[in-house]
């Protein structure tokens, strides 16, 4: 299994990104998926995830209303939309199976976001 992320990068507050987690390596349509975030000294914390049939969504409080997950199971990715950010988003993200923070789960490497004026 491979999971591969993109899309992170250094903008300001008030921007946008969309992270991209391509999955290979498993039936991705019977895989749940999160996004993790991990912030500079802090634990992993899961930020938003979507059920295997796109079902169930979740968004932590943090980023309900600027963030969007979705899925496209033709291409085997899962989208993270980040929209109005705020310098407290910053972190490695990345991608893990399963509906929620489970660090036994497979992940990705991460990609980095950086929110700074």
């Amino acid at each position: 299994v491979r999971l591969v992320e993109s899309g992170g990068g250094l903008v300001q507050p008030g921007a946008s990104l969309r992270l991209s987690c391509a999955v290979s390596g498993i039936r991705f349509s019977d895989a749940s998926m999160t996004w993790v975030r991990q912030a500079p000294g802090k634990g992993p914390e899961s930020v938003s995830a979507v059920w295997r049939d796109g079902t169930r969504i979740y968004y932590d409080y943090s980023v309900k209303g600027r963030f969007t997950i979705s899925r496209d199971d033709a291409k085997s990715t899962v989208y993270l939309q980040m929209n109005s950010l705020r310098s407290e988003d910053t972190g490695l993200y990345y991608c893990q199976l399963g509906y929620g923070l489970d660090t036994r789960n497979q992940r990705g490497q991460g990609t980095q976001v950086t929110v700074s004026a």
